[in-house]
């Protein structure tokens, strides 16, 4: 739900203070729970950046190597029949 209402902070804060106590809790409970779920999907986002930047750096192995590990291994798969 999006409204294109045009005030300030100050007009938006005294719109509130005219509300009932019970409808100042419930705006309460609301943005509450508007900035926990913003937090949390926040949260979420800075560990997967963590995990690519733990991925980013692991160290790789070269064309030359991975070929030299996929030929012992296949000697080794020889070796075992």
């Amino acid at each position: 739900m999006e409204s294109n209402v045009q005030a300030g902070y100050n007009q938006v804060l005294e719109m509130i203070y005219q509300l009932p106590q019970q409808e100042i809790n419930h705006l309460l409970r609301a943005l509450q729970a508007n900035v926990n779920a913003e937090a949390k999907t926040i949260k979420r986002t800075n560990k997967l950046t963590k995990m690519q930047k733990l991925l980013l750096q692991a160290p790789t192995w070269s064309d030359v190597e991975y070929n030299a590990f996929l030929e012992g291994r296949n000697h080794f798969n020889d070796w075992r029949k």
